[in-house]
């Protein structure tokens, strides 16, 4: 009988052992999930805060584009008016408006405004609205522009406004 109670605690204690060795299988497969998940959820934490500080920094840039926008008529207005103004007999109504001007363009260029370039520049359809085509004066104009109708501007690399041109054929 004594060797049937030294079975029976043996086995006992190899069941123990064996259950022991079940816990820590499973707390290591549940531990591996948890960590998995927790890298996950880090990693689309980390992706979220670098999307918005990046749609951040783009709002920021663009935020003035409608008041730019709206000024941009305005700006049209002093180009056509400065040249009619440059023959009259009172020059400082001219230089007072000229000084105007130049404060505008000045201001709109600091906020990240610039000209597209365009008059014997290739035609770019990601920069030019052809309004027409005329025959080009010389063979090398073909497909250029020759006149711009209305001055074209991008708002930090964004075209904000497509030059409309006259093109070369």
């Amino acid at each position: 009988m004594g060797e049937n109670k030294k079975n029976k605690k043996v086995k006992n204690e190899e069941v123990k052992e064996e259950v022991k060795e079940e816990k820590i299988e499973n707390f290591e497969e549940k531990f591996n999930e948890l960590n998995d998940k927790y890298l996950r959820l880090y990693s689309e934490y980390d992706n979220y805060r670098k999307r918005t500080a990046n749609e951040k920094i783009e709002l920021i840039k663009t935020a003035a584009e409608g008041t730019i926008l709206a000024l941009l008529p305005i700006l049209d207005d002093f180009e056509r008016a400065l040249p009619t103004m440059e023959n009259a007999e009172d020059k400082t109504h001219y230089e007072g408006v000229m000084l105007i001007y130049n404060k505008l363009k000045r201001t709109l260029e600091q906020k990240g405004l610039e000209e597209i370039k365009a008059v014997g520049e290739q035609f770019n359809t990601d920069e030019h609205e052809a309004l027409t085509q005329i025959p080009a004066p010389s063979e090398d104009m073909k497909d250029k522009v020759i006149d711009v109708v209305q001055k074209g501007y991008k708002l930090n690399g964004k075209v904000i406004r497509y030059a409309r041109v006259v093109v070369g054929c």
